[in-house]
């Protein structure tokens, strides 16, 4: 018994094969929809970006006549003292202000995964993420208090008989620079811990149930579901945190001025210092760029640990 067949038409598909061998055509009304936020990107940041490259190649101290210098404040970058040594103080901030938030954040948020069911939880965790919303200047302010001769810090010390290692610990060669590094790892936590339980609640309960119904204890539990799962979140977590310490320039500015000597000075603070006190325009621009061009690169090498189909 043969089936008859029946030549149907599929509305529109003469429409579409016919129009298949030609050009699309250009919607330009989706350009019209980008271009306020196109306008807003090149007036705003576009033409800024364009002008202080331009500034970098010359010597100017932003009100007499320019010298074109060409590359040499690109090269001061590496051979003067005082910026080379903020830049590698920036690797310090990155170890506080990225290392050890995400570590620290990693740990408490096995903890808690585990102790959710326990009373005060939430409340633990809007403490952690409190120093988010609280102004800069202000945090600064009160650690500059607690880190004074007679601060918090200090009395703790002597409390329990450490009395002869107090200081005036942002007053300190030594010191200066890890204490504002610590300001920023209490800072960095509560994003991170937000951000890491946020991707732990999107991880199916059966696998910590078929992980424990298999044995599995807290640290396997951790490293074998958790951590994997957590990919996408570490990698928004390091970019946040490396971009801010990379940026910091508010907590220097408020708390030592780059003092004691250049201990504190950071690529940031050096850009507005030599651009608006010491009249050095050309150099700042150079070091801003730097500091750009350093931000794309090491966003674009964190980048690399987050799964495709992470959006």
């Amino acid at each position: 018994m043969r089936l008859a067949t029946t030549n149907r038409t599929i509305p529109g598909a003469s429409t579409t094969r016919a129009r298949s061998g030609r050009r699309p055509r250009v919607q330009w009304k989706a350009y019209l929809y980008v271009l306020p936020a196109f306008v807003v990107f090149a007036v705003f940041l576009g033409i800024p970006v364009v002008q202080t490259a331009q500034y970098s190649l010359f010597e100017w101290n932003g009100i007499g006549p320019s010298t074109w210098v060409g590359l040499q404040n690109y090269v001061a970058l590496f051979t003067d003292v005082k910026l080379r040594d903020s830049f590698l103080h920036a690797g310090v901030m990155i170890f506080f202000y990225s290392v050890v938030p995400v570590t620290l954040a990693l740990v408490l948020t096995a903890v808690i995964s585990r102790a959710a069911h326990l009373r005060g939880m939430s409340v633990f965790r809007t403490l952690l993420f409190l120093p988010q919303v609280v102004s800069s200047v202000v945090v600064a302010t009160t650690w500059i208090s607690i880190y004074s001769p007679e601060g918090l810090a200090n009395q703790v010390l002597r409390a329990i008989g450490l009395g002869s290692i107090t200081r005036a610990w942002l007053g300190d060669f030594d010191t200066a620079l890890p204490a504002i590094g610590l300001i920023g790892s209490w800072l960095g936590i509560g994003l991170c811990l937000v951000l890491f339980l946020s991707g732990v609640a999107n991880i199916p309960r059966e696998l910590f149930e078929a992980a424990r119904m298999d044995g599995a204890g807290a640290l396997r539990e951790f490293f074998g579901i958790t951590l994997p799962a957590l990919r996408g979140q570490i990698a928004v977590a390091l970019t946040l945190t490396v971009v801010a310490a990379l940026k910091t320039f508010d907590l220097v500015y408020v708390t030592t001025r780059g003092g004691p000597g250049n201990s504190t000075s950071l690529p940031a603070f050096e850009a507005y210092n030599r651009a608006f006190t010491t009249g050095q325009v050309g150099s700042a621009a150079a070091v801003a760029i730097g500091l750009s061009v350093l931000i794309l690169v090491i966003t674009a090498v964190i980048q690399k640990i987050q799964p495709e189909d992470v959006e």
